[in-house]
């Protein structure tokens, strides 16, 4: 049994689906941060400036982001994976961390998204860092 602490919004539902199969092929990214579920056109540089971690006026807490990044391969070819970033900074209460599992796991089957990965710290979300992760895919 999975706990879900907030069911995914149809308008939310809609917002992924679109972002999927968007034709656009710079980086972007849906960010669900202070409650809101926003469309950003940003690199993972700027994404990780976003984080709550390195913003001190907001507390620390678990984000969201379904990150749809350009990737060149060895080969030349270009692929546009659609990644989902669990944000779950140190510092988090485990009570938090426990909710926020069962809801993370309902949107990742709901977005249909194969490419789950989790930072503990924003230092890590680089370019490098999802190159990496991304490696196991091919």
């Amino acid at each position: 049994i999975s706990l879900v602490v907030c069911e995914v919004e149809e308008s939310l539902r809609e917002k992924l689906k679109k972002f999927r199969f968007r034709k656009e092929t710079n980086n972007a990214a849906i960010l669900s941060k202070y409650c809101k579920n926003c469309i950003l056109d940003i690199s993972l540089d700027d994404l990780r400036n976003e984080l709550p971690e390195r913003q001190p006026r907001y507390p620390k807490r678990l984000t969201y982001i379904v990150y749809s990044y350009k990737y060149t391969h060895v080969d030349g070819r270009v692929s546009y994976p659609l990644c989902f970033i669990f944000s779950s900074p140190m510092g988090c209460k485990p009570e938090q961390q426990m909710m926020y599992a069962g809801s993370k796991n309902r949107l990742v089957q709901i977005a249909e998204l194969t490419k789950i990965f989790e930072t503990r710290n924003a230092d890590d979300l680089t370019e490098e860092w999802l190159k990496n992760q991304l490696a196991f895919f091919r």
